[in-house]
């Protein structure tokens, strides 16, 4: 029995399709004018293909209803046919369309759309519009009118010329109850501005009390300016006018190869490098997005963008850039010219590179750690935490030609008191990017050395204390060693500054690790704990530095009585601990606890007793 086969055309819902583009395929109802003034330009942009002198201009009329005339190309009867009354078609990607029919293919490149559904998102605000156009093509033919409602149904009928005596086209629309706050006239002024407020053809917008506001107008990095420095403030001022600030400075963005132009505005206060800003994208005039972070690199948050393209591609929903190759080649591109421009202030404007590294000093360490040149031109003048307070490195390295680096905010916060009287240079490397960033400074100044802290550094430069001291406090020493030895440290004396400091806590991420090891493999049992035994290896036990030169200390390493002498060591490595800054663990809170009882104990029970001629309540 022969196989039949049946022929079907899809049936389209016009409703639905519109809930599709109002709630997934467009950020927002406001999009509906940016399509008018889409077309309006296409149109004018075909018509001045085959006619140069042709006018130019675009007119939006506010009320009760809303109109968009231009002085573009036109449509035909054929032509309404053949584009309005099929969904999705475009006349600007036809291949034997009104292009073609009007000699105008070679204009295909300079239209903003690509989708060929704009009309159709106006039915997001309209429950019904009407297209009247006359063709300028064709000047016999007659004006054709289009009138489409959101179920669906058109009528196309056929208008003598007196209609629309001149060439071009008029889209009016109905508002929707629901949606008529986006066609309030202060509401299309607004997006007028928004949307076309760099376009090539002038664009006007009348009220309905007939006021007329000029929508558009030549950039400022296109105009000519009678001097540098009016350039730069009328740059700075636009920049007031679009984003609200005064900029720290402005670099100017000129790709020709990539039909690009505009400017980088330096941002006045500090940002976080994950929030990247939102750059302003113009396509032929047309605003694309004011969002769109993916313009420049990531290392390069500390500016915001305004231009005008017309090689970059835009999604579906004109609403974002697409990413390919034409993207990635203009990111790289202004991120050169971001670049040198900061390079260049080195020798052109150190004060005001001085203020730049000041706001943005994190930025320009996450790009120097990857340019190599960048780092030679900014690393002398990039700040850091030291033991002589924040300096350059090229002021510190002057002072210290071995600089030490901390590996941690904690191992800089414990030693930088001890080290700064020692005569030490210790750079605090624990803040993002800076470790690394040291540790490059011999390759820009030879001589320098640069090497991570070690805890036995410090106590080398400590002096040791007289030996019949020593002696005097041997008893004390040997209980104290007894007591904080459980906690995986050592107990030493020394003498050094500043006084104040009774005992320092010398420790490093190594030991810490081992210890955090050996008490996990000691809660252990089974596999795990073998496994965690296999991962041991010998690393340096902390140490707490007594300082004999401190009273406090002074008075401790006379105590003879055992129970005092182990509740005197244990407040005095809880001190340091706490001067460490980091977070303590379980044992060592219950430690401090501890201490503080058995002080408080002591002092209660033996009034005026302790260290011989002292009393524990004052020096303890």
């Amino acid at each position: 029995m022969p196989h039949s086969e049946t022929a079907h055309t899809f049936q389209v819902d016009l409703r639905g399709l519109v809930d599709l583009l109002s709630h997934h395929l467009y950020s927002s109802p406001r999009v509906y004018l940016r399509e008018l003034l889409q077309n309006a330009v296409d149109a004018i942009t075909a018509r001045q293909a085959a006619d140069p002198g042709a006018p130019a201009g675009i007119t939006v009329r506010t009320g009760d209803t809303l109109t968009v005339t231009d002085t573009g190309v036109g449509l035909t009867e054929a032509d309404v046919h053949r584009f309005l009354a099929t969904i999705g078609r475009s006349s600007k990607r036809t291949a034997d369309g009104i292009l073609d029919g009007a000699g105008l293919d070679a204009a295909r490149g300079e239209f903003i759309g690509q989708f060929g559904i704009g009309l159709l998102a106006c039915f997001v605000v309209a429950d019904e519009i009407t297209v009247l156009s006359r063709s300028a093509a064709d000047p016999s033919a007659p004006a054709v009118e289009w009138r489409g409602h959101s179920d669906g149904r058109y009528t196309i009928r056929t208008l003598p010329v007196s209609a629309h005596p001149e060439p071009g086209t008029t889209v009016r629309l109905t508002p929707r109850a629901d949606n008529a706050e986006w066609t309030k006239p202060e509401q299309v002024v607004s997006l007028a501005r928004h949307y076309g407020g760099l376009l090539r053809h002038e664009v006007t917008v009348v009220g309905p009390r007939g006021e007329t506001h000029r929508i558009n107008d030549t950039p400022p990095w296109e105009q000519t300016h009678r001097s540098p420095l009016a350039r730069r403030e009328a740059l700075t001022a636009y920049c007031r006018r679009l984003f609200d600030f005064t900029p720290l400075d402005t670099i100017e963005l000129d790709l020709p190869a990539a039909g690009l132009r505009g400017v980088a505005y330096v941002l006045p206060t500090a940002v976080s490098p994950a929030q990247r800003a939102g750059h302003r994208v113009h396509l032929k005039g047309m605003l694309l997005t004011d969002q769109a972070p993916e313009l420049l690199p990531e290392w390069a948050f500390f500016v915001r963008c305004v231009v005008d393209t017309t090689s970059l591609r835009p999604t579906a929903s004109r609403e974002a850039l697409y990413e390919d190759g034409t993207l990635s080649a203009v990111r790289d591109a202004l991120g050169e010219r971001i670049r040198d421009w900061l390079t260049g202030l080195a020798a052109s404007d150190p004060s005001l590179l001085h203020r730049f590294i000041d706001t943005h000093h994190l930025a320009v360490k996450a790009l120097a750690r990857y340019d190599d040149e960048l780092l030679r031109i900014v690393l002398p003048w990039l700040p850091f935490e030291t033991t002589d307070g924040n300096v350059t490195l090229e002021e510190f390295a002057r002072a210290h030609p071995t600089l030490l680096v901390a590996r941690s905010v904690e191992e800089f916060r414990q030693v930088a008191p001890i080290a700064s009287a020692a005569g030490l240079g210790v750079v605090n490397g624990g803040y993002t990017y800076d470790r690394d960033l040291v540790h490059r400074l011999p390759e820009i100044r030879p001589g320098t050395s640069v090497t991570d802290l070690d805890p036995a550094t410090v106590t080398a430069h400590l002096d040791a204390v007289d030996p019949a001291a020593e002696l005097r406090a041997a008893a004390f020493l040997a209980v104290a060693r007894e007591t904080i030895g459980v906690h995986d440290c050592d107990v030493v004396l020394r003498d050094f500054q500043p006084l104040t400091a009774p005992a320092l806590l010398l420790d490093n991420r190594e030991a810490r690790h081992e210890r955090t090891r050996s008490s996990l493999a000691a809660d252990s049992d089974g596999l795990w704990a073998d496994i965690l035994g296999s991962l041991r290896h010998e690393t340096p036990r902390a140490q707490l530095v007594l300082n004999h030169l401190n009273p406090l200390v002074r008075q401790a390493i006379t105590i003879t009585e055992r129970g005092l002498a182990v509740t005197t060591a244990e407040a005095l490595y809880g001190q340091a601990l706490l001067l460490s800054r980091r977070p303590l663990r379980a044992g060592e809170s219950a430690l401090l606890n501890r201490a503080f009882i058995g002080l408080l104990t002591h002092a209660m029970h033996h009034p005026g007793t302790g260290a011989p001629g002292s009393d524990p309540r004052k020096e303890l």
